[in-house]
């Protein structure tokens, strides 16, 4: 969303748009240097929540650094022109949006932007028979956070359990180098069903959608947790967009989500024998995922009008 956004306020030299607390502070001091300037506040991210929660810092650290980040927050939402929500749930989470006006706020999904000249699919590929192998993706962030080990674990017992296996790609970049290491010497070990793309390094976003092409289900293993479980996470709509179905664990957003479109199933993650056992049960009924097609509402066109309107371009 950031580049549609940065794209759109290129037109207009008035305006300013920001993400960090760093570069609204910028902005906000950009703004009082000249009158008739105005910036727009993108909320990615309930940050404060992130870094109380992830335990990245030592408890103390966390709270000083989420108070302080909260003060800047509130200070710039104050004389943002307008704010970009990434996620409804922000707000009932972000107390500072109280203050706000509700016109000067958007809700803008960070869903998916088709690449200039791709064609997105219009129905959902074949699944696979019995005796042919079952080719599972798990993209962006490989994180423990994110369910990575519980995606290999699943693709374990599904390449176990069917006579024509299945195999996992894990396509994303992994910023812990123990996890890395951990999920090198698993995919050198078991080749036949796991596959590391990326790893050390960022995935071309290309790659990405050239894996989602190749694979029949996308895996979103995601662990229960405050920063995530109100959240719609991207993959989500592009696996949607490009008619890949879903595993998603038992999370009453993703359930709706999937199940709103017939986009795919809800598995367990913390039982991956019982989840197999599901998706081989699904397997075997020979399921129609998305009879309607890909949902047009995973796309970004739905999330650019109410850009315009907050921006009053329109």
């Amino acid at each position: 969303m950031g580049r549609v956004l940065a794209g759109a306020l290129r037109r207009v030299e008035t305006w300013a748009a920001g993400r960090a607390a760093g570069l609204v502070l910028a902005e906000a001091s950009w703004q009082a240097l000249g009158s008739g300037r105005r910036f727009v506040y993108d909320i990615q991210e309930n940050f404060a929540l992130n870094i109380r929660t992830q335990r990245v810092y030592p408890p103390w650290v966390g709270r000083v650094l989420a108070g302080a980040l909260r003060r800047v927050e509130t200070w710039a939402a104050g004389r943002a022109a307008g704010l970009v929500l990434a996620e409804a749930s922000y707000a009932d989470e972000l107390p500072f949006l109280a203050q706000v006006p509700a016109r000067r706020v958007a809700v803008l999904e960070n869903k998916y932007q088709p690449a200039p000249g791709e064609v997105l699919p219009t129905r959902a590929r074949p699944l696979p028979g019995p005796q042919e192998p079952l080719r599972l993706l798990f993209s962006g962030t490989l994180s423990a956070l994110n369910g990575v080990r519980e995606a290999v674990a699943l693709a374990g017992a599904l390449h176990a359990a069917r006579p024509g296996g299945a195999h996992l790609t894990m396509v994303g970049f992994c910023q812990q180098p123990a996890l890395l290491q951990e999920l090198t010497a698993l995919a050198a070990a078991h080749p036949a069903w796991l596959a590391l793309e990326g790893g050390a390094r960022p995935v071309p976003h290309a790659a990405v959608v050239a894996a989602i092409g190749r694979s029949h289900l996308g895996l979103l293993a995601y662990r229960p947790h405050p920063s995530s479980e109100r959240c719609q996470p991207t993959k989500l709509f592009e696996y949607l967009a490009h008619g890949l179905p879903l595993l998603v664990p038992p999370n009453p957003l993703w359930a709706a989500a999937i199940q709103a479109h017939g986009a795919g199933l809800v598995v367990d993650f913390a039982d991956p024998a019982a989840a197999a056992a599901t998706v081989l049960r699904a397997l075997a009924a020979g399921p129609a995922y998305y009879p309607q097609g890909p949902p047009a509402s995973a796309l970004w066109a739905s999330e650019a009008k109410k850009l315009w309107a907050l921006l009053n371009l329109s």
